[in-house]
């Protein structure tokens, strides 16, 4: 049986190189007493042999991890990898890279994800939204390292917030339908607590619609997180045999709403000369769709590289006091609107 091949060390890549091995680990961590061209000739000798810097070797030494923690509710959503883009492009001039965790819009496994990405000592954590298990919030607050809440406002923010008010965002589309003399209207998703930020767009609605003295009961519900076309499709065929009379409908996800525009195409109601159709995330559907479909803009890459900024400002002693960075969500009025 063939033994596997032993791989390089840092003192092999030294005798190549002609250095010592602590010239070549400073070379490896960026130290700059070592010289560009000691450097170049490091590299080269560990490309040459196939050595790999040791990372957890040296943080072990340093009591650095070089990673920042991350969690996420769903892996297959374009506004969440938007948002890992701009953290990613943001911590890489550090050279910190992202240890992610996905929780599936479920609190407890966040619980249980942030207990394992802190064991692991990053230098800074970020979570999806404000509302956590108490537990996940004692983590947290005693993590001792910069923590960042996205996407939300929380009441009570445990550190550092970079976000906007879902609440808020879905408001400002009704004020918008209602100045156009549409008045009624309903609310596809947010049925289910496990997405809380879906959750905050539904209450704001409700809360929207009261305020204006209009009907805030055309809630029709769409299942479990994260809401699919289907479920959009199924949810819109509910609401036409159930309030036919209805003006508008705001989808609690671009998906969703896509879903609700198909729905309207197979049964021959004309979008929008019939009804109006709209949803959130401005995902790269929302534009292609035909009609294009009214949505809200997040701003999910900025929410990311901001958080970034956030944290390296703290790593740096620029930021000491707990910050909130608000994000200014856009409304698109596209053509399944008007």
């Amino acid at each position: 049986m063939t033994q596997p091949r032993k791989a390089p060390t840092m003192a092999d890549v030294a005798r190549l190189a002609g250095v010592s091995p602590m010239t070549v680990s400073r070379a490896l961590k960026r130290d700059t007493s070592v010289s560009e061209a000691t450097r170049d000739a490091i590299r080269k000798a560990a490309e040459e042999i196939g050595y790999v810097f040791d990372s957890a070797a040296s943080s072990l030494r340093s009591q650095r991890s070089d990673f920042v923690a991350v969690s996420i509710p769903s892996i297959n959503n374009a506004n969440f990898a938007e948002t890992l883009r701009g953290l990613t492009e943001g911590l890489k001039e550090r050279g910190l890279q992202i240890l992610l965790g996905y929780t599936d819009y479920d609190i407890h496994e966040e619980e249980r994800l942030i207990e394992q990405l802190l064991r692991r000592r990053p230098e800074a954590i970020v979570v999806t939204g404000g509302k956590h298990t108490p537990r996940a919030r004692r983590l947290l607050g005693n993590a001792g390292i910069p923590v960042v809440e996205t996407w939300d406002l929380p009441e009570a923010p445990i550190g550092h917030v970079v976000g906007f008010s879902n609440a808020a965002a879905v408001r400002g589309m009704i004020d918008h339908f209602v100045s156009r003399g549409v008045t009624r209207i309903a609310f596809i998703g947010g049925d289910a607590d496990r997405d809380t930020r879906g959750t905050d767009r539904r209450e704001g609605f409700v809360a929207a619609m009261q305020a204006l003295g209009l009907d805030a009961s055309r809630l029709i519900a769409a299942g479990a997180p994260p809401i699919s076309m289907r479920e959009g499709a199924a949810a819109m065929g509910r609401l036409l045999e159930s309030l036919p009379d209805t003006e508008a409908v705001i989808c609690v996800s671009d998906l969703s709403a896509f879903g609700a525009l198909t729905e309207c195409q197979r049964r021959g109601i004309a979008v929008p000369d019939a009804i109006w159709i709209a949803g959130f995330g401005d995902y790269e559907i929302a534009e292609v769709s035909v009609p294009a479909l009214t949505t809200i803009n997040p701003f999910p890459r900025e929410i990311g590289a901001r958080a970034a900024a956030l944290i390296l400002d703290v790593l740096d002693g620029r930021q000491s006091q707990p910050a909130t960075v608000m994000i200014h969500p856009e409304l698109m009025i596209r053509h399944s609107s008007r």
